[in-house]
């Protein structure tokens, strides 16, 4: 449904050319937008002519207008019958307003085949034949970026999100869930890794919450074909998640940056607690000390090298290797050899996406 915002703008517009007041009605007669100070009419005079084959009808000298969207009344526009261009100016507001009427059903049938396309809710043969009615082009280049803030959003954060990519036709920004906005972007053929992380820091600084709100901002794949946006959706949507586990102190992910995260996000809780009975037998990640977490840490932040991570940590060599060798008699893992470090590394991050599930339990 059209605004009365809009619609008011149009009849002053048209006021200001004519210079005739005008008045719009829905189809029982109530008045929707009027450019008079004040009006009176007859609503079961209105819902018979709503109700009659005549699109035009003067009555005690006002005249009256269909305005029509594909044979469906949708409002009567009102106007002073007195005057010899009283017929012409009131067919020019009726096109006016039939036109608004075809952009915003055009407006709403697009954004609800692409929420329909980003669920996955649409046969392939229906993807191309609706694409075409609604001038889609069916082969680009598009990725889907997801826009989630920890409050739900307002309607003035996706009107900043739009008003961002307002240039681009072929852009869509829409909502599916109170806390997320989606933005379908089409890219040029040269757009690569440093273009997609612009774009979402432009996602970002549009919806400025302020920084004691957290936004979190994650696309997946760059698709060719629109039949798979919903698979790059479903893929920034498993980038958004895994990145608050994994990655905690970006507000952007990628699904390409996910690695070891994605695998380990779809594995069922209980292989994930087998797993770790496996790996550290009755012991209680709890009872380690913090300095050893420190120096796993490290030590894999620099690749497994025992000289650069004792440098970082302030320690002797000889203190990193004594603090190695007291973990692999805790653990049986030696972080020295590849395959001990790996089994220690895919551990704790399995450790840490059970933890995060359990929050999600309370």
């Amino acid at each position: 449904m059209i605004s009365n915002v809009v619609l008011m703008d149009t009849l002053n517009s048209i006021k200001a050319v004519s210079k005739t007041d005008l008045t719009l009605l829905d189809p029982e007669g109530k008045v929707v937008a009027t450019t008079l100070d004040s009006v009176s009419v007859n609503p079961r005079e209105i819902r018979s002519f709503t109700e009659s084959e005549a699109d035009v009808q003067e009555m005690k000298g006002r005249l009256f207008l269909k305005a029509k969207e594909e044979y469906q009344e949708e409002y009567i526009i009102m106007l002073e019958a007195d005057g010899e261009n009283a017929m012409l100016i009131g067919k020019m507001a009726t096109l006016q307003i039939e036109s608004l009427l075809v952009a915003y059903r055009e407006h709403y049938n697009r954004e609800n085949f692409i929420k329909n396309l980003l669920l996955d809710n649409l046969l392939l043969v229906d993807i191309y034949n609706r694409a075409k009615k609604l001038h889609i082009q069916p082969t680009a280049r598009r990725v889907v970026f997801i826009l989630e803030s920890e409050q739900s959003k307002d309607y003035s954060t996706l009107e900043a999100v739009k008003e961002v990519f307002s240039k681009s036709k072929n852009d869509f920004i829409t909502a599916i869930d109170e806390r997320s906005i989606i933005v379908i972007k089409e890219l040029d053929e040269k757009d690569g890794t440093e273009e997609l992380k612009a774009i979402g820091q432009s996602i970002v600084a549009a919806a400025g919450r302020g920084e004691e709100e957290r936004l979190h901002v994650a696309y997946g794949n760059v698709i060719n074909e629109l039949k798979d946006v919903s698979r790059s959706y479903k893929e920034a949507r498993m980038a958004l998640d895994v990145g608050k586990i994994f990655f905690g102190d970006q507000n952007m992910i990628a699904y390409s940056q996910l690695g070891i995260g994605r695998l380990i996000y779809q594995l069922p809780i209980p292989l994930c607690k087998m797993f770790i009975r496996e790996i550290f037998g009755d012991k209680n990640l709890e009872d380690f000390e913090p300095e050893t977490f420190e120096t796993i840490n490290k030590f894999f932040e620099n690749s497994l090298n025992v000289s650069e991570t004792s440098r970082q940590l302030f320690v002797h060599r000889n203190t990193l290797v004594y603090r190695l060798d007291k973990l692999e008699k805790s653990t049986g893992l030696d972080l020295r050899v590849f395959d001990d470090a790996m089994t220690l590394k895919i551990a704790l991050m399995v450790v840490q996406y059970m933890e995060y599930m359990e929050t999600l339990e309370y």
